[in-house]
């Protein structure tokens, strides 16, 4: 018996393997418990692994690796098509990860390291605690609101809106300290915040790919680090394009009979990195007026004619291709002047 190649559909405690040898063929088919998965692996000869690419999967790549074993991780939506309608179950899910790997025209996620991940972690508790305190924040305005207690739009409004709260009896007791209490989680919440952040900006600063990415308009010190750690490899991607498309700045598709339909963006690929870069480009079609640059000569004529959302987005995209540029030549961004009136006539 010969195995060429296993696929692993992990889970929390039980494993299901299903290897196959160079014809393709079925060879085995078991399920494997936690404890038991490494000794499986350390008995089987080299192979090359399959996965898919979900929670811990990078773990169990290096841990796989460093038994001397291939990995490759595939994208969950790549492995969708070949499991059966009505049979979804771990040993389906791991013969379709193997047909999936056998594609010509399949796409491999790169194994993070364990420095990835660990920036990446850090980028996901700030997200969770930004989205924490925004709850906590719409919480107070709700029920400030309900005795009809207002203030100003803003995350900074808060502590007016508990000094008008204790003004006059408008609440009664027991929501005024509703309220106070709320008021201390969201402090706790952005010291928080302030700390993980902190963090960020130094690995931005440390890092070479983050350093480069910092120099675009737009592309502050988290969104650089978060794509400098979410990027395992920016050669898998041949085009800006690619890069783009991956993120999920292109438009879909919806074209039949030579007739072509764009719609929205297709929304795929990393949601936080996609929502940074659009975070960016807002702030910089709302400085378009004083961006000095082709870039903002660009920004502002499609202004002109179309939507602000849809030239945030249109500008994300073209910062996302700044940045494949940026990390496949090793460059920092070099701004072009913009063209005046009279070298135009000269042209």
């Amino acid at each position: 018996m010969s195995i060429a190649m296993i696929g692993l559909d992990t889970a929390k405690s039980v494993f299901q393997v299903h290897a196959v040898d160079e014809a393709g063929t079925t060879e085995v088919r078991r399920k494997l418990r936690r404890s038991d998965l490494i000794m499986f692996f350390e008995k089987q000869e080299a192979c090359t692994v399959v996965m898919e690419a979900c929670g811990a999967a990078h773990h169990w790549a290096r841990v796989l690796i460093g038994l001397g074993h291939e990995v490759k991780l595939v994208a969950p939506e790549a492995i969708k098509p070949f499991v059966k309608k009505g049979k979804k179950n771990d040993a389906a899910n791991a013969a379709a990860i193997c047909q999936a790997a056998c594609r010509p025209d399949i796409r491999f996620v790169p194994v993070k390291s364990l420095e990835q991940q660990g920036i990446l972690a850090v980028h996901s508790a700030r997200s969770l605690l930004v989205k924490q305190k925004t709850m906590l924040a719409n919480a107070m305005r709700g029920l400030a609101t309900e005795f009809g207690v207002t203030v100003p739009r803003g995350i900074g409004r808060l502590e007016e809106l508990v000094v008008l709260a204790d003004v006059g009896n408008t609440l009664p007791g027991r929501a005024r300290q509703v309220i106070r209490e709320l008021l201390e989680h969201c402090r706790t919440l952005a010291a928080s915040i302030e700390v993980l952040e902190a963090e960020i900006v130094a690995h931005a600063r440390q890092d070479e790919a983050a350093r480069r990415l910092a120099t675009i308009p737009g592309v502050g010190p988290i969104t650089a680090s978060l794509m400098a750690a979410t990027v395992a490899d920016i050669g898998l991607f041949k085009s800006a394009r690619q890069f783009a498309a991956w993120l999920g700045l292109v438009p879909r598709q919806y074209s039949t009979g030579g007739k072509t339909r764009l719609g929205r963006i297709t929304k795929s690929g990393n949601r936080e990195l996609r929502k940074s870069l659009v975070l960016g480009a807002t702030s910089m079609v709302y400085r378009a007026a004083a961006w000095n640059s082709a870039a903002g000569v660009w920004t502002r004529a499609i202004l002109e004619r179309r939507p602000v959302r849809l030239v945030t987005v249109a500008l994300a995209n073209k910062m996302a291709r700044i940045a494949w540029a940026l990390m496949t030549r090793k460059e920092i961004y070099h701004p072009k002047a913009p063209v005046t009136v009279e070298a135009q006539a000269v042209a």
